[in-house]
């Protein structure tokens, strides 16, 4: 399949069956902005509940916090954003439109002209006002990360959760960025979610831990479904590595357009700690009582994008395959990222059928995300969930009312398989095993 013939069925089939709309359509849209639908929203939530029970809840080191987005212009005075955070930005003098210069090498994607204006810097953070009064004295900014609020909050996560180094703080949150030339769906755009972890280490620990960290993120995205060859570790050079990096490592994704990265992994020593120790007066260290030594801990940041990680496990999975003449759309989604896990299909829109299927709607919603849908032929139900990534469907028919058994059709095989009422966590849950393998 062509990329971008790939990359066009991704954003048919995912404003088509409820997963991202466009953003204020019904005004003519605006730039860059998607919201989620139905699918969208639970798939999403899926992808951070993923990560979340991973880095924070499977772990004795780490904890969690939810920092807030409005935050004090200090923050980023001392972090270096007000600074630092900018893009180099050019006009082209023809067509008028905007890029970043580093993006285009010379030439306007929009007219191919090459009368471009010298490039100059960009800061891409949002800034507003807070309170009845705009002055310079109210401005505020809506966070272009989430790691600053982790930083911040070092020394009241480290007496509050007893926690030593090595320990870290994990944050899932939405940040902003002015983006000059947001593009490629929901890859790049000015609003957008995190899934962000600070891991505070000994400085002599700090390497050790930044191979472990990158190593781990690689594994959690192979766990859940992408192939490896659609994956890569890319170490930065020396000379593209940010101001406050001693190493960092991008995990990238073979999307239509070719790798681009989902995640970032960085040693950051103890550049943020310093930076807000001295910018606020308050000491942001740790004080060993093994060695009777202070010091201020080195940070290793895994950093990755939940939207990006959604859209990548969306292309990951996108699956055609010809069956009886037609076309067979299927999304092989991880049952753990799937928005839907099981489909509850009453054979026919029958008062017994939905009766029996209701109850057992009622009996699997609390352990499974279900579904339940009784309109058109039970095969065109099945091609619906197919596409949608359904793991399971489960079809209560007329033989059901007299044996209290149910037929479960898995998604990738199509098998199916008569199973007890009675059993059918335990049937679910067998297949779920299998997918995971």
């Amino acid at each position: 399949m062509a990329n971008q013939d790939l990359m066009e069925k991704i954003v048919s089939l995912a404003k088509r069956r409820g997963f991202i709309y466009p953003s204020a359509e019904i005004y003519g849209g605006f730039r860059s902005t998607y919201d989620y639908g139905p699918l969208g929203v639970a798939m999403l939530r899926n992808v951070k509940n993923a990560w979340w029970h991973e880095m924070v809840e499977r772990r004795r080191d780490v904890v969690g916090l939810d920092a807030s987005i409005l935050s004090t212009p200090k923050i980023w005075e001392a972090s270096g954003h007000l600074e630092n955070f900018t893009d180099p930005l050019v006009d082209c003098r023809k067509c008028k439109e905007r890029w970043r210069a580093d993006h285009i090498d010379g030439v306007c994607p929009n007219c191919g002209s090459t009368d471009l204006t010298p490039a100059r810097a960009f800061n891409m953070m949002f800034k507003t006002h807070a309170g009845p009064v705009e002055s310079d004295a109210s401005v505020a900014y809506l966070r272009p990360e989430t790691a600053q609020g982790m930083f911040i909050n070092f020394a009241n996560v480290l007496t509050t959760s007893r926690k030593k180094p090595p320990f870290g703080i994990a944050q899932v949150g939405k940040s902003f960025r002015n983006e000059i030339t947001p593009g490629n769906f929901v890859f790049r755009t000015r609003e957008f979610e995190q899934m962000e972890m600070e891991f505070f280490v000994p400085p002599d620990q700090a390497t050790q831990w930044f191979e472990y960290w990158y190593n781990e993120r690689f594994a959690w995205y192979r766990k859940y479904g992408i192939p490896e060859s659609m994956l890569r570790l890319r170490h930065h050079e020396k000379e593209e590595l940010s101001h406050y990096s001693a190493g960092t490592v991008d995990i990238e994704f073979d999307f239509p357009w070719g790798f681009g990265e989902l995640e970032g992994i960085a040693n950051r020593t103890d550049f943020d700690l310093k930076a807000h120790q001295s910018g606020s007066g308050e000491k942001l260290e740790y004080f060993d009582q093994t060695t009777n030594s202070r010091y201020v801990p080195y940070v290793i940041e895994p950093a990755a994008g939940a939207t990006r990680a959604m859209m990548a496990f969306l292309i990951a999975s996108y699956d055609e395959e010809e069956l009886e003449g037609e076309t067979r759309v299927v999304l092989r989604l991880h049952p753990n990222i799937a928005p839907v896990q099981v489909a509850i299909l009453p054979l026919m829109r029958k008062p017994q059928l939905s009766e029996l299927a209701e109850s057992i709607f009622d009996r699997l919603s609390g352990t499974f995300l279900c579904d339940y849908d009784d309109t058109q032929s039970i095969g065109k139900r099945y091609r619906r969930q197919d596409e949608v990534g359904t793991p399971v469907c489960l079809t209560v028919d007329f033989d059901s009312l007299e044996d209290n058994q149910v037929t479960l059709r898995s998604r990738d095989s199509m098998e199916q398989i008569r199973v007890p009422i009675d059993g059918l966590v335990e049937a679910v849950e067998t297949i779920f095993a299998a997918f995971s393998r």
